[in-house]
């Protein structure tokens, strides 16, 4: 039977290797808590709280978070396949090598995040928060980005051929040398 955690509390806590598939966990927060390797597949997260906690390894595939907080977590070679963030919160969180193939993102706040080198071609971005966020050599092609928030993002590198820019906050972006072939931009952002 998939666990159920209402309000719980949990601080310097140990959840490596755990099975917590299918979980359902409401209001609950997580500080500096360890859950490398694992296993959160279709799990779903409503309103939580996770603070530097360390996702290295885990799986998420299929897991669904609304409204949930992940601070400063890293989420270093994680699967997060078919993962869907809806209004959440990621502020510094870090993806390296992690794969977030056909990952669905709903608005939220993805605030000086590291996703470097990530394929998110295709993708849906409108109204994300991406302020500050390190996107370098992404790709980007194809993405809805009309109306995210990129002021300051590192956009260096980035293959941002086919996407659509409009309305997009791109204050302190440096749009030069990128590739905007068929991108789709305000006459104010061209």
């Amino acid at each position: 039977m998939a666990a159920v955690w209402i309000e719980r509390r949990h601080s310097d806590e140990d959840f490596a290797e755990a099975d917590l598939g299918e979980a359902n966990l409401r209001g609950c927060s997580f500080e500096r808590c360890s859950f490398r390797g694992a296993r959160l597949d279709e799990a779903t997260t409503r309103g939580c709280t996770f603070a530097e906690c360390d996702f290295a390894g885990a799986r998420l595939n299929g897991s669904i978070h609304e409204g949930s907080a992940f601070l400063n977590c890293r989420f270093y070679l994680t699967n997060l396949f078919v993962v869907r963030f809806d209004e959440c919160k990621l502020t510094g969180a870090s993806f390296e090598e992690s794969d977030l193939t056909s990952l669905r993102i709903t608005r939220g706040d993805w605030s000086l995040v590291n996703l470097r080198y990530q394929n998110l071609a295709g993708q849906q971005l409108r109204g994300v928060r991406l302020a500050e966020a390190d996107l370098y050599r992404c790709n980007l092609e194809r993405a809805d980005l009309r109306e995210a928030d990129l002021t300051r993002a590192n956009l260096d590198g980035c293959r941002l051929r086919g996407a659509d820019l409009r309305g997009a906050i791109l204050d302190g972006v440096n749009l030069q040398g990128l590739d905007l072939r068929d991108a789709r931009l305000d006459l104010a952002q061209a």
